[in-house]
């Protein structure tokens, strides 16, 4: 029998102690993270700049309240990023961005958290990583040899995600003969490419809007089934990002919560193991109700 998409079970490989949870186990290989169907990453930018929420969470007492609430709320992992990468952006540099990141690593660590850096300078990995975090989301995909090295050296696995070219200037002019093609081609081969290096395990993210255009991102959400049919878990972020100003009308990033679980339910169906998200516990509710259609048919006829 078939299992359908929304109840899937996904796992992802680590050489690095991870926190006591029921999804967790250790073998000789190290340990796994297990979770079925679809879960949540909580995004804490403890930036000044970040598009939707900057200047909020950049004091290590506000970034660990807020991370206490996305905990609860139900994500599975808290993804801490002290650099923005919106569009146009031009970046801090790595000093800067460890004072950043280090503290509030440090702290969701001490508090069992499932912690992941969001950088792409291998510097500021290692920093986090020796800081307790867990997992490196980079954004520019490991293309940094040195980046590979540290996340092999200690255990991490990576999300890998699609870029073409850098935050800067990527938006300038998008181009690609078949996105699909292409993205999915550049992912499962950089994915072969950073595991011979060692890196235990990686997430697949297509990289909605780093170097895409809306039509770019509506094929790459349409193929979702064709890149979770890797061997890997899939990424999808979309929260609050430009495509949904573009296809609603909101002008505002911090209102676009209704876009953002339109597409990432979307997402959740066609198989993605984890959606990037800013409102952690609205999505986890319409996870869960969307899961329940697949195994509770006829449960809920209360009017």
């Amino acid at each position: 029998m078939t299992v359908a998409w929304p109840r899937r079970l996904h796992r992802l490989r680590f050489r690095r102690p991870l926190p006591a949870s029921p999804g967790v186990l250790q073998d000789a290989d190290g340990w796994w993270l297990h979770w079925r169907g679809c879960a949540v990453m909580g995004i804490l930018n403890v930036t000044p700049d970040s598009f939707s929420d900057g200047g909020r969470y950049a004091g290590l007492t506000a970034a660990v309240a807020q991370a206490e609430s996305l905990h609860r709320a139900g994500a599975l992992i808290i993804d801490v990023g002290g650099e923005s990468t919106r569009p146009g952006s031009m970046g801090v540099d790595a000093a800067e961005e460890i004072d950043r990141v280090r503290p509030v690593v440090a702290a969701l660590a001490e508090r069992g958290f499932l912690v992941s850096v969001d950088t792409l300078k291998a510097e500021v990995a290692a920093a986090a990583l020796q800081a307790g975090a867990h997992l490196v989301n980079d954004v520019s995909g490991l293309r940094d040899q040195q980046m590979v090295q540290v996340c092999a050296e200690a255990g991490a696995p990576a999300c890998l995600m699609h870029m073409q070219g850098a935050p800067r200037t990527m938006q300038d002019s998008p181009q690609y003969e078949d996105v699909v093609a292409e993205v999915h081609s550049y992912l499962r081969c950089e994915a072969e490419r950073v595991q011979a290096a060692g890196v235990p395990d990686v997430l697949l993210d297509p990289g909605l809007g780093f170097g895409k255009t809306l039509e770019h991102n509506l094929s790459l959400l349409r193929a979702v089934p064709d890149l979770a049919a890797s061997p890997w878990p899939v990424l999808i972020g979309a929260s609050r990002k430009g495509m949904i100003g573009a296809l609603s009308g909101e002008q505002d990033p911090a209102q676009r919560d209704p876009g953002s679980l339109a597409l990432h339910l979307h997402a959740a169906r066609a198989g993605a193991a984890m959606v990037r998200v800013h409102a952690v516990a609205q999505h986890v509710q319409a996870l869960k109700v969307q899961a329940g259609l697949d195994v509770l048919p006829g449960a809920g006829g209360e009017r």
